[in-house]
C-alpha cells in the first residue's frame, strides 16, 4: 500500500501518492479546484490535512476519507471526528471595538494567492489587546492552526456564508 488515507494525511501527500484522486477530491470539496494553481499546490496542499479539507468543504470527514479510500481499494475506516474546538459563542477576550485591522482574504484567494504571508506580516504590527480580523469564503483551517502554534488565540464565526476569523496574540 502506497499511503494509508486517514484524516491526518496532508492533501499534497494524498495527491503525490494518488494523483488520480485530484478530480475526486475537487468534486467533494470544490474549493480545492484552486489546487490546480501551482503556488497553492505547493503551499496550501502541503499544510492542509484531509480533516481540514473536510471542514473547508463542509463535508463529513468520514464520507471524504472513505470515498477516497474506496477509490484506491482501501477498506472503510471508522473515522473519529476531530473538532477544531472553536466555541460558537465569542470568547471572553473578544471585543468588536478592539479590531484594529481587517483583511478581506477573498480577493487574494480568488487571485490564487495564499493569505498567510500577509496575515503574518499584519499580525507582527498587532499591539497587546488588539484584534485582527480576516474575512474568507471558507474557514482557512491550515492558516488558523499555524497561527495557533505561534501563540495566537482565534475565534471564527460564519455570517451570511462568509467566515470572520478573529486573531489576538496571547503575548
Amino acid at each position: 500500500m502506497k499511503l494509508e488515507i486517514t484524516p491526518r494525511v496532508k492533501v499534497a501527500q494524498l495527491l503525490d501518492a494518488y494523483p488520480e484522486l485530484e478530480d475526486k477530491l475537487i468534486a467533494k470539496v470544490p474549493m480545492f479546484s484552486r489546487l490546480k494553481n501551482p503556488v497553492l499546490r505547493k503551499t496550501v496542499a502541503k499544510v492542509t490535512s484531509l480533516q481540514q479539507a473536510a471542514n473547508v468543504g463542509n463535508i463529513a470527514i468520514d464520507e471524504l476519507v472513505n470515498d477516497l479510500r474506496e477509490a484506491v481499494g482501501q477498506p472503510k475506516l471508522n473515522v473519529q471526528v476531530e473538532t477544531d474546538g472553536v466555541p460558537s459563542q465569542p470568547p471572553d477576550w473578544f471585543d468588536d471595538s478592539k479590531i484594529t485591522k481587517t483583511l478581506d482574504a477573498r480577493e487574494l484567494l480568488a487571485a490564487g494567492e495564499y493569505p498567510y504571508r500577509q496575515v503574518s506580516q499584519d499580525l507582527q504590527e498587532l499591539q497587546p489587546g488588539q484584534i485582527y480580523k480576516v474575512i474568507a469564503d471558507f474557514l482557512p483551517a491550515p492558516m488558523i492552526d499555524k497561527l495557533s502554534e505561534q501563540g495566537m488565540q482565534h475565534w471564527s464565526r460564519k455570517l451570511d456564508d462568509v467566515y470572520h476569523i478573529y486573531l489576538k496574540s496571547v503575548k
